[in-house]
């Protein structure tokens, strides 16, 4: 019924959850949790939060409202990514593939799992694989690691230890190196395939020397510095991508299915999902629209409602706007407290004039219902953009986001239109991968054509996003064109907004010209300039 990350309360980019957080946080963002409560599940990482486990289920017992003889149970982590991946897809009966850096300990499992004798119960699960029915799911095989970073294994690993190679800071960088990656030379530092031995992935050496020279990778804007992490970035993502498509063949011949459904950190690499796709053998792949371990929660339910209940769950990825209920009275309130430097209007045809204000060059942010649960934005916390613009990426980029010049931006595009714009033979609602943009509109779209001719779109339909296509529709009836720049509604380093105070924050503090909140539109007093009129 409803997920809600813990950044987006706190305003902290990928903050993880602490004692605390039920009471001070989560219950008063959701009314439902004042209910009756039949189960909690709980799942936990490899991190050391799960030594606090007692502390967070008294926690749960003084916070909420436990039915007599509800039970607190524990889910290990790539068991949830599971669960939150096969049980809400279209699939009858699917592969399973979960990868991470690392997921939980041996001794903290709570599936059956195909071990060897005497395995010890320290090692972390960095890959399983598994065979799904909505009957049974059978863990096939896991690859295990010991947690020494000195010794690195699976591609969860690979791809931070690659990360961190140029945004030192690591976490929350990884979309960076997939954006950094097609600048790049794969070839011009030499280094070879990841070492892949059935369903294990190894790092070869000439990697670990490569990650372990300090700075020599690390990223800046421009000169050879920038050459550098760029060719490392687009040798590692191939490396990556080769390597994803050997486990996948591997986990494809173990079940001879023709579905797979992925999920893990790993699953966020649109790129290498595009790949997947196009390449494996696997006939059609799901990928939840969020992947990574804040997704987890949704699992860690459905979990709790299937194997613990016993109870058949109905849910399916339709869309993905689970965030709190959006009340009307919490934008009447925030439209009466806007602050000296932003006015409201209230237009008889807001489709039109935020369609109007697009066709100026405008980038308009938009605000309606309830807020994507994944990272990315699909219509509820947007910015929107005219992609025809050949400033509106940089503009975006700079003036808004706050981020390094190379990031591309993805496009929206009404569903029935996908293929005539895209190389796409299915529905992409979440933007989860990447596929080539057709090369007749490459030149007419720059503001969301990347450097090698890709994009990451999103598919629209009327019945999941019924504003959102109503705008695409209008938008293509005035300028020709189905498509437009979809970003994330939020200011630089920060997570989507949450609330209407949230976005009108973001308005405010960045290059963003106007703001749409049905049935308002919120603008400033003193205009930035348009895309392209910046000196």
């Amino acid at each position: 019924m409803y997920s809600l990350q813990k950044e987006r309360v706190s305003r902290r980019k990928h903050h993880w959850g602490r004692l605390g957080d039920l009471p001070d946080r989560y219950l008063p963002a959701l009314a439902l949790l004042k209910e009756p409560v039949d189960l909690v599940v709980e799942g936990y990482s490899s991190d050391t939060e799960i030594e606090h486990a007692p502390a967070y289920q008294e926690e749960v017992r003084e916070t909420l409202g436990l039915k007599d003889g509800a039970q607190i149970v524990l889910v290990s982590h790539h068991l949830s990514h599971l669960y939150g991946a096969f049980y809400p897809s279209p699939f009858e009966e699917a592969a399973g593939l979960v990868i991470d850096a690392r997921g939980s300990h041996v001794r903290d499992f709570t599936e059956e799992v195909p071990l060897p004798p005497g395995t010890g119960g320290d090692l972390l699960e960095v890959a399983s694989f598994y065979r799904c029915g909505r009957g049974r799911l059978e863990c096939l095989a896991k690859q295990l690691w010991d947690g020494d970073w000195a010794r690195p294994a699976g591609l969860g690993c690979f791809y931070a230890l690659l990360t961190k190679a140029m945004w030192p800071e690591g976490e929350g960088n990884e979309d960076k190196v997939v954006g950094l990656a097609p600048y790049g030379d794969p070839d011009a530092l030499g280094l070879p395939d990841l070492d892949v031995r059935g369903h294990e992935v190894h790092i070869p050496p000439a990697w670990l020397e490569a990650f372990g020279r300090p700075d020599a990778f690390v990223y800046e804007p421009g000169g050879e510095e920038f050459r550098r992490a760029a060719n490392l970035a687009a040798a590692g993502q191939r490396a990556f991508e080769r390597a994803l498509g050997r486990v996948a063949a591997w986990l494809h011949a173990e079940t001879g299915l023709d579905a797979l459904a992925f999920a893990g950190g790993a699953a966020l690499n649109r790129s290498a999902n595009g790949r997947l796709i196009r390449e494996s053998p696997f006939r059609e792949v799901f990928i939840p629209p969020s992947p990574h371990a804040g997704g987890t929660a949704v699992g860690c339910a459905l979990y709790g409602l299937i194997a613990c209940l016993g109870a058949d769950s109905r849910f399916r990825w339709t869309d993905d706007f689970l965030g709190p209920d959006l009340d009307a009275s919490e934008i009447e309130a925030a439209v009466r407290a806007l602050p000296a430097g932003l006015y409201a209007e209230q237009p008889p045809d807001l489709v039109g004039a935020m369609v109007t204000l697009l066709e100026s060059g405008r980038v308009v942010g938009l605000h309606q219902g309830r807020s994507e649960s994944g990272p990315r934005a699909l219509g509820n916390r947007s910015i929107l953009g005219d992609p025809r613009s050949p400033d509106m990426q940089d503009y975006v980029n700079f003036e808004v986001k706050g981020r390094e010049w190379f990031r591309p931006l993805a496009p929206v595009v009404p569903a029935e239109h996908a293929g005539e714009i895209f190389e796409l033979d299915r529905p992409a609602p979440f933007m989860q991968y990447a596929a080539a943009v057709r090369r007749e509109h490459r030149e007419a779209l720059p503001g969301i054509t990347h450097v090698d001719g890709t994009a990451g779109p999103q598919t629209v339909t009327r019945e999941s996003a019924p504003f959102l296509h109503a705008v695409l529709t209008r938008w293509h009836e005035r300028t020709g064109t189905p498509v437009l720049i979809n970003a994330s509604l939020n200011g630089p380093g920060e997570p989507l907004t949450e609330t209407p105070e949230h976005s009108i924050d973001t308005l405010l503090g960045t290059g963003m010209h106007v703001l749409a909140m049905p049935p308002y539109l919120i603008r400033k007093r003193v205009e930035p300039p348009l895309p392209g009129e910046l000196a």
